[in-house]
């Protein structure tokens, strides 16, 4: 698997993961009284997070994605629906890569 494939399977991955924490987990604390499902889901989209962020890095620093690309995928993360449409860019950019090579 090359850096993007990996970096987007990340992204997306944790965009899954975030939306499990708002949707799910957030109403199972709230409304039923279970905290212990934003524990879990919480600190499973902590890891991810920080993958995330290490993978941009990595990318960046391997010159295999611009800055400006780069920073649209850190605040997309931020969003709950954001890493999905960070993907049709890292999609694009891939496939600009490839066309290069």
């Amino acid at each position: 698997m090359t850096l993007m494939r990996i970096l987007r399977a990340c992204s997306l991955t944790e965009g899954v993961s975030y939306l499990l924490l708002l949707l799910v987990a957030m109403p199972l604390k709230y409304v039923w009284g279970w905290p212990l499902a934003v524990k879990y889901v919480g600190w499973a989209h902590g890891v991810l997070f920080m993958a995330l962020g290490a993978l941009v890095l990595l990318a960046i620093l391997r010159a295999a994605l611009p800055f400006k690309t780069a920073c649209a995928v850190g605040v997309a993360s931020l969003l709950p629906a954001g890493p999905f449409f960070a993907d049709r860019l890292l999609r694009r950019h891939e496939r600009n890569q490839a066309e290069m090579r």
